[in-house]
Formats: structure tokens, sequence, C-alpha cells
């Protein structure tokens, strides 16, 4: 199977990640824009002449608390992003439980390691191990100095060194393709949405509540705050939803680029289909449960996705069906 279209991979990639880079703060200026628009229609209104109220923007109104509101908003974003940018390494290890693998304690997986890496001439990643029983490898990074090939101890003790050799040429193709950065720039901004979507959520439930105390022991209205954050809610969960959409723009291709490019390395398209159908009998890491870090590996585990959630997952899904990449590699 030969690997083509690399420099072709990594030059999308990179536009993407600029393209996220410019969307983000646009959905999100976006979404506060909405916000004080909405909140400046609804606190103004008049009565016609039916007895019926009308309500009515100020557009200056909105434009001025929108120009006070901005720079806070960029530059929280801003320094969320930069923690993200410099921690993602340590933030990924701690997520997944991973670990330093140390060449003494298998000296096996280095040796991979670096005759893959020597035979494409890329720099030799950091190596880490998951102790799981369960099979997964994944790549991550942003640059020479992050990026890290990720494996767990049931993929080891499981696979043979051609077996092994093909899932860490794969991971290794993501980080030549530059993958793992258009993914962890996914992951940072899809996080920061999820988590203020939660933080607004909570706020709403506790004030519905405590709201409805207030106003049954007062007699008066006290949902005005809740009625606020009940449309801040709704704003987050469409600005959220939006930036699930970016997960069209990580391909399900790269997974296909992925495996050409694991099996070029290898020099064993049957070595790699067969370690993707061992895998897929046992996905996933039994301690970790986000569903961002799971587009990181080779096989994303289904258990993530239960009920209504599975039908989204399927929709913004960011792996090809196993069965399809395996049956691909077989025609090798």
């Amino acid at each position: 199977m030969k690997y083509v279209g690399l420099q072709t991979q990594i030059t999308r990639n990179n536009q993407l990640s600029v393209l996220l880079l410019i969307a983000f703060p646009a959905i999100l200026l976006g979404m506060l824009w909405v916000f004080l628009a909405t909140i400046n229609y609804f606190s103004n209104g008049t009565y016609n002449q039916y007895g019926e109220m009308q309500n009515f923007m100020e557009p200056e109104v909105v434009s001025m608390n929108f120009t006070h509101a901005a720079p806070f908003v960029i530059g929280g974003v801003g320094v969320w992003f930069a923690i993200a940018y410099f921690y993602n390494t340590a933030m990924v290890k701690r997520a997944t439980g991973a670990r330093t693998l140390l060449r003494r304690e298998n000296p096996r997986v280095y040796n991979i390691v670096e005759n893959l890496t020597m035979s494409c001439g890329m720099d030799m990643p950091m190596i880490n191990v998951i102790d799981d029983p369960q099979l997964n490898a994944f790549a991550s990074g942003i640059d020479k100095k992050s990026y890290t090939v990720t494996v767990t101890t049931g993929l080891l003790n499981l696979l043979d060194d051609n077996e092994l050799a093909g899932v860490i040429g794969h991971e290794l193709t993501h980080i030549r393709n530059r993958d793992t950065r258009l993914l962890i720039t996914s992951i940072v901004f899809v996080g920061i949405l999820a988590t203020l979507s939660s933080i607004v959520w909570q706020m709403f439930q506790r004030n519905l509540f405590y709201g409805s105390m207030n106003r049954n022991r007062n007699g008066k209205n006290g949902l005005g705050i809740v009625a606020i954050l009940g449309i801040g809610a709704v704003i987050c969960f469409i600005g959220y939803f939006f930036t699930m959409l970016t997960r069209f723009a990580i391909s399900r291709k790269r997974e296909y680029m992925a495996d050409a490019g694991g099996a070029e390395l290898c020099g064993d398209p049957l070595a790699l289909a067969s370690a993707l159908r061992k895998i897929s009998r046992d996905p996933g890491l039994q301690n970790v449960g986000r569903d961002d870090v799971a587009q990181l590996f080779i096989i994303h585990p289904q258990s993530f996705a239960e009920g209504i959630s599975s039908f989204f997952s399927g929709l913004f899904a960011t792996h090809p069906d196993t069965k399809k990449r395996i049956a691909i590699l077989e025609q090798f």
C-alpha cells in the first residue's frame, strides 16, 4: 500500500487549525452579542393602543455593552487556550492516566519506534504507557517538544512485533500529518464551550430552584435572573452544537491516511489489519470517559455513547467504521 498525499494532508490540517483559531472566537463573540441583544430586547417594551406589549431592541446600547464585554471574553479565552497550548501533554496524561515509559522497562517498544522514525526521517517522539488491560493507542502533541505516542499495557501484551509496528506507524503518521495539532486545538475549543455551557446550566438550575422559593415566600417575581440564565443556557447550547460541527472538519479520511502511512512504515498492511481486528474486540480505557479525548484513540470506543447520544456520536464521528478500514488494508 503506497502512502501518498503527505504534504497535502499537512497543508490541509495547518489551514484547518488556523481556521479553528479564527472561527472559535467569532462563534463566541457571536454568542455574546446575541445574548446581550436578547436581554436588551426583552427588557424594553411598551404597550400599544390595544394593550399589547411590544418589545424593541436598542442597537446602540447593545453595541456599547458588547464593546465593553468583548475584550474580557477574548482575554479569558486567550489565557485558557495558552494554558492548554503549553500544558496539553500534561493534561492528556492526567486525563488518561498515562506515564512515561522508560527504555529499560520495555526496550521492545523503543526499538520499534526508533526504527520507524529513522525510516521516515522524523524526530523521536516521547513514549507513554497506560496500565490498562484494554487495547488502544494514540498520538498527541502540537510540536516536536510535545509529540507523544501512548500505548496501553494490554496492547503491548497482545500484539506481536509486526502488529505493534503497524499501530505505532499509524500513530507516527498522525504526527507527521499534523493531525494531532488539529485534534488538540479542537479538543481545547470544544472543552471551553462545554465548560461554559455547564456553568450556565448549573446556575440556571440553582436559580430556578431558589427563585421559585423566593417568589413563594415574598410574593415577588423572582424569575428575572432565571430568565436571563435560561437565555444564556440556550445560547451556550447552540454555540456548543456549532463547535461540535468542527468535527466535520476533522475528516474521517485522516484515519484512512494514517492506516496507509502505518502500513507503509511497517511494510505489512496485513499486520496492521490484524492489529485493528484485535483492538476492536476490546477498545477503550477503563478510567477514561471523555469523548473528546477518545478522538485521539486509534479506535473510538462506542461505549462512550449510549441511547440518543449514540446517534449524535455517529453523526459527528471522527473515526470511520473499523471493518471498512480492515477491508481496505486486506486488499493489499
